[in-house]
């Protein structure tokens, strides 16, 4: 169970939604939404962290745009997202995604280390913060800005992990590589897992994204990579 809470911007306030662990206090993730906002599968997967002992805060990144809510059941869902997403100011984003970033680890209930976790937008969000931040940890899924960041990558110090599916339609396999051979630099702290194919978005459970084996394997792998790298730094 999540409620709504609100973080200070230039601009007003951002409401974002957080989820408490069952002990009422634990770890940071921030977590970054797809283009479809704070959707059942993005609530369900804050959730999941939440059960794992994180505060997780997720911030309404379309909140500046009149009416961006979003009708998951519409069928033209995915063109009313691509529509908000391309509204959306990227430096905007990022500081607003920074202010919900310090804002988690100003949090009575937030204790120990702070990590993000990214969904396809917020993916490549979620490594353009870590690139002007220092959380203890990255997650991004198959991050569809991250082509165009790699310039970032020398300066993304916390250990990452990465997703991506090999027959994603929106990030070729050999854009993926380009991706790989750009953020695995030297000395980096990089794991980065390919999903023969997986599509874009497959953790999504919708059927028109989902792949179920993929999903499968990579939501283990990205809970215990933040328990190792997250946990480890509130102990």
């Amino acid at each position: 169970m999540s409620d709504v809470i609100t973080v200070p911007t230039p601009d007003g306030d951002m409401p974002a939604h957080r989820w408490l662990p069952p002990s009422g206090t634990g770890p940071g993730i921030l977590l970054l939404q797809e283009i479809f906002g704070i959707s059942e599968y993005v609530q369900a997967r804050a959730a999941d962290l939440a059960k794992e002992g994180y505060v997780v805060l997720a911030p309404e990144l379309y909140w500046r745009i009149p009416g961006h809510g979003i009708d998951e059941n519409a069928p033209d869902v995915l063109e009313r997202a691509m529509s908000l997403m391309g509204r959306i100011d990227w430096t905007t984003a990022v500081a607003d995604a920074r202010a919900a970033l310090d804002h988690l680890r100003g949090a009575s209930e937030a204790t120990g280390g702070v990590g993000i976790v990214g969904f396809c937008f917020g993916g490549g969000l979620a490594f353009n913060v870590a690139a002007e931040d220092a959380p203890d940890a990255l997650v991004s899924y198959y991050g569809s800005a991250l082509p165009d960041l790699l310039d970032l990558a020398p300066r993304v110090k916390a250990p990452s992990l990465h997703h991506f599916g090999t027959a994603d339609a929106y990030l070729p396999l050999e854009t993926v590589e380009r991706v790989r051979d750009a953020v695995t630099w030297e000395n980096a702290r990089v794991e980065f897992e390919l999903y023969e194919g997986a599509g874009h978005a497959f953790d999504n459970p919708a059927p028109m994204f989902h792949h179920a084996e993929a999903s499968a394997q990579a939501w283990p792998r990205t809970v215990e990579f933040l328990a190792e790298h997250v946990r480890r730094s509130a102990v």
